[in-house]
């Protein structure tokens, strides 16, 4: 009896400490997560420094680190539809202290596009915000007959599937938008794949390749020039900065839409606090009016979600885009 009596106590004693130990380390994982952030953080970009996905970053990086008070450092990455930046985030710790920068091409296009991808852009991140999006346009060379949306579509079927087009490479924006204009329209187009954007826009605007979707800040220049023919913008309303642009919707294919954009990734698991906090400041970021300024001038649409409203968003880009990379057969390089 004595010897139960000291295991019993001896049990007590163990849960007791037990529960302490838990309850400290609760304390001090809530407490760890509320003083987020209190060293730098690393905000990974999976394209060149430079390009539009670059830019967005700073921007986003200067204005979290002006909110939540800690510096927040732009790591390029680039290759692979930035698919090599989001696996080195996906495997990071989800602490709040490697974030992504992500677009439509990485998270909805490339799983579709890459069979053997070593991420699951649904289970390995937690989606913070949506940050910005971008309407592409289609145009055409103005030596071409061409200057409607019906227009382009009875000229593809006179060329019975030899209609070239061109892009900045598989899996892109541009890629992906004329894909689903060719099988929302009934057609078929020749893909012609360059190495970037200017490249593909070169020979756009020497005729070498009759047409192009492209992001519709890059073109209007070439479009107020006369340089180039603007067909019509890729979002379902007129673009703020073209508004005489009509969308592809209302020239013939309803609900068309094919958008560049941008959003705040952590890894899985990442404290809901953290990822709050993140989302607040996204939002700081996105009033801010000279922030607003410089995403405006550049023809993006200033979007600063909530995470909830970003995760059902990506949801149904996966499933539209994920299914024309399979109908398509669009592979990578």
């Amino acid at each position: 009896m004595t010897y139960l009596h000291g295991a019993n106590s001896a049990r007590r004693r163990f849960i007791s400490a037990s529960l302490c130990t838990g309850l400290m380390v609760a304390i001090g994982g809530a407490h760890a997560a509320t003083d987020y952030p209190t060293k730098p953080a690393t905000l990974l970009v999976g394209f060149s420094a430079g390009g539009a996905v670059d830019q967005v970053a700073r921007l986003v990086g200067q204005g979290l680190g002006k909110d939540l008070g800690q510096s927040f450092v732009i790591e390029n990455r680039a290759g692979a539809t930035g698919t090599i930046a989001a696996e080195a985030v996906a495997r990071a710790k989800p602490d709040g202290y490697t974030l992504l920068l992500g677009t439509q091409s990485t998270m909805v296009v490339a799983p579709g596009m890459y069979p053997k991808l070593r991420f699951n852009p649904v289970k390995d991140f937690v989606p913070v915000s949506l940050v910005a999006s971008v309407p592409l346009v289609l145009v055409v060379h103005p030596s071409l007959p061409l200057h409607t949306v019906q227009d382009v579509i009875k000229y593809a079927r006179e060329k019975n599937g030899a209609l070239n087009y061109a892009s900045s490479g598989p899996g892109g924006p541009q890629h992906v938008a004329a894909e689903l204009f060719s099988t929302m329209a009934g057609v078929q187009m020749v893909h012609v794949p360059y190495k970037g954007e200017a490249n593909a826009i070169a020979d756009v605007l020497g005729n070498q390749v009759p047409l192009m979707f492209s992001n519709l800040p890059t073109l209007l220049p070439y479009i107020r020039s006369g340089k180039l023919r603007a067909i019509a913008v890729s979002s379902l309303e007129r673009a703020p900065s073209a508004p005489n642009i009509p969308t592809v919707s209302e020239s013939g294919l309803k609900g068309f839409e094919a958008l560049t954009w941008f959003g705040l990734y952590a890894p899985a698991g990442t404290p809901a606090d953290i990822v709050q906090k993140l989302e607040h400041g996204v939002k700081v970021v996105a009033a801010d009016p000279d922030t607003r300024a410089k995403m405006t001038a550049q023809g993006m649409k200033v979007e600063a979600s909530d995470s909830a409203s970003f995760k059902q968003y990506m949801a149904s880009e996966s499933v539209k885009w994920g299914d024309l990379v399979r109908k398509s057969g669009i592979k990578p390089e």
